[in-house]
C-alpha cells in the first residue's frame, strides 16, 4: 500500500462531565451547528458533534465511571481527549501503522459514532497525543 496523507482532521473529541453542561458554550456562544447526539455503549459514552467548517468538534460525556472518558477526566480534567483523522482504508491504515512499528490501541477497527470504522494510536508512538483513524463511507454513516 503506497503511504497516503489522512484526508483531513475528521473531529476534535472533547471530553466532559455533561453535554447538557457544555452545549451551550458552543451553541449559544461559537454558534455552531448541533448535529446530533447519540450513545456509543462500546466506548461507554454519549456524544454530540458540532460542525466547525469540514470537521466537527465532538463533545464526550461518559456514560458511566467505568468509562474510558471518565477516567480520562478523572485523571486530566475536561479537556481535549484525541484527535481524529479521516482515512479510507483503515485495515490497510492499520496494517501499515504497525509494520512501520507504531503500538496500536486497536488492531482492528471497532464501530464508532454515526456508524463509522475507528482505531486509536497508542499515544506512547505519537508523541502522546491520542490519535483516531476514522473511517466513513455511504455504507456506514447514517
Amino acid at each position: 500500500m503506497e503511504k497516503q496523507a489522512p484526508k483531513k482532521i475528521d473531529h476534535i473529541g472533547i471530553a466532559v462531565s455533561s453535554l447538557n453542561d457544555s452545549l451551550p458554550f458552543y451553541v449559544d456562544h461559537l454558534n455552531l451547528s448541533l448535529e446530533g447526539i447519540e450513545e456509543v455503549p462500546s466506548q461507554g459514552v454519549k456524544v454530540a458533534f458540532l460542525k466547525i467548517g469540514e470537521s466537527k468538534i465532538e463533545l464526550l460525556e461518559p456514560l458511566s465511571s467505568e468509562s474510558p472518558i471518565a477516567k480520562f477526566i478523572a485523571k486530566r480534567g475536561e479537556g481535549i481527549h484525541h484527535i481524529a483523522l479521516g482515512v479510507s482504508d483503515i485495515e490497510g491504515r492499520i496494517e501499515q501503522l504497525k509494520t512501520d512499528g507504531i503500538q496500536m490501541i486497536n488492531n482492528e477497527p471497532v464501530k464508532g459514532a454515526g456508524g463509522a470504522k475507528v482505531a486509536f494510536l497508542h499515544p506512547k508512538s505519537s508523541g502522546g497525543i491520542l490519535y483516531e483513524l476514522c473511517e466513513k463511507t455511504k455504507q456506514n454513516v447514517e
